[in-house]
């Protein structure tokens, strides 16, 4: 049987194993006879465009619906800076006549000319192609080994469990909560008139200001200041918020986040968590928090930090206090330091893991004195409370000069 022509001299068992460890990567539950369905099907159909290879990774590989928006993802990933450049065709929209006739024809649609495939995918569910203004997207598709854990708490999770979590946070990239600044941009949809460039263009057209130009406040990333509890009781959850927070700095950004640990002290780990490596990053904050898993002090470590020089970037901030407050201080002391920071924030999260129990209940003195301070207050002591988390920043934004909720 003669090869693909696009796979001209490829070895194609190589290459289903390279793709299904790849897929698999990307949070894909590929079946163990895939690789080898995949391999019958290049020999039976070779194919000869990059829409028939498409189809013929997604019938062999690709077993359940929610996977759809994974696939996709891995498939642009590899294929994009391929020779042909068609779009991956289950994000193609169909033109509403060519809609209407392939849904005339019971949904099983027509090849339209050029070998393209037809209109016969399924819109994903998951919610996992959401771009943002910047073109970044929030894949909330998860590794194929925690498909079924997302509502198992961290605390049953093993140290190997953690490791893949971690590159699966790195390449989870949140849409940054956004603020205005008093420098205005052009913008399309602007809802201010920028008359000096409309009159510039206008030479164009006769001195006719025939196209308006249009400008809205420029959107910088907003700040995020997350001071995590590492006592005792948070050992099973401050691990994965540490990782949270290391992969959200990775991104580039003149606001980067800034991390403090507490315990009986605070302590900032904004330097040693900018590492690349997540290994190294977690063993050195592990160096530098001397106190960890020992006693909680909350108000004082919320007081000590306003009284630095670091309390500065509280100011216009989202400030997440990961706690499930359990503290030794008295709660008019967390009360006082709770209202300083509420005055300086822009926003206060409140991450609390014993959130998640159903009889839970805030009756402790500590979470009854800073509920009042605080905006939101989240489980997040699972996969599917990190992503709603992450989901409060992405609606965090500013629109126009307008922040939405």
């Amino acid at each position: 049987m003669t090869r693909a022509v696009l796979l001209r001299g490829v070895d194609l068992a190589a290459f289903a194993v390279a793709v299904v460890a790849r897929l698999r990567l990307g949070g894909v539950a590929v079946a163990p006879s895939g690789p080898a369905l995949f391999v019958q099907a290049l020999r039976r159909m070779a194919p000869r465009s990059r829409a028939e290879l498409y189809w013929a990774m997604r019938l062999t590989l690709v077993d359940r619906v929610q996977d759809l928006a994974a696939f996709d993802a891995v498939f642009a990933m590899v294929f994009d800076d391929a020779s042909l450049g068609v779009d991956p065709p289950s994000r193609t929209h169909a033109l509403p006549a060519e809609r209407a006739s392939a849904e005339g024809m019971g949904g099983a649609g027509q090849a339209r000319q050029g070998g393209e495939v037809p209109w016969a995918t399924l819109q994903s569910a998951t919610g996992a192609d959401r771009s943002t203004d910047e073109g970044v997207a929030l894949p909330d598709v998860l590794p194929s080994r925690f498909a079924a854990r997302e509502q198992e708490p961290f605390a049953r999770f093993d140290p190997d469990d953690l490791r893949v979590l971690v590159v699966w946070l790195k390449q989870a990239s949140a849409r940054w909560p956004q603020r205005s600044s008093r420098r205005y941009e052009t913008h399309p949809h602007g809802k201010r008139i920028d008359f000096r460039a409309t009159m510039h263009n206008s030479r164009r057209t006769g001195w006719e200001p025939a196209v308006l130009v249009r400008t809205r406040p420029r959107r910088r990333p907003r700040r995020i200041v997350m001071i995590c509890d590492v006592s005792r009781s948070m050992q099973p959850y401050s691990t994965i918020y540490l990782h949270l927070m290391r992969a959200a700095m990775q991104r580039r950004s003149p606001d980067r986040p800034e991390v403090f640990a507490f315990s009986t002290s605070l302590t900032r780990l904004t330097s040693v968590l900018a590492h690349r490596s997540p290994d190294v990053a977690l063993a050195r904050a592990n160096d530098k928090v001397v106190d960890r898993y020992g006693g909680t002090h909350i108000g004082q470590c919320l007081a000590a930090l306003l009284a630095t020089p670091s309390g500065n970037a509280v100011r216009g901030a989202v400030v997440v206090i990961a706690s499930d407050g359990w503290d030794s201080d008295p709660p008019d002391v967390l009360a006082r330091a709770m209202a300083r920071i509420r005055r300086r924030a822009w926003r206060v999260i409140w991450l609390n893991p014993r959130a998640g129990e159903p009889r839970f209940q805030p009756a402790t003195g500590a979470m009854a004195a800073a509920l009042p301070f605080c905006d939101i207050m989240m489980p997040a002591h699972t996969l599917a409370g990190i992503r709603a988390f992450v989901d409060v920043l992405a609606r965090s934004r500013v629109v126009d000069g307008d922040v939405t909720p």
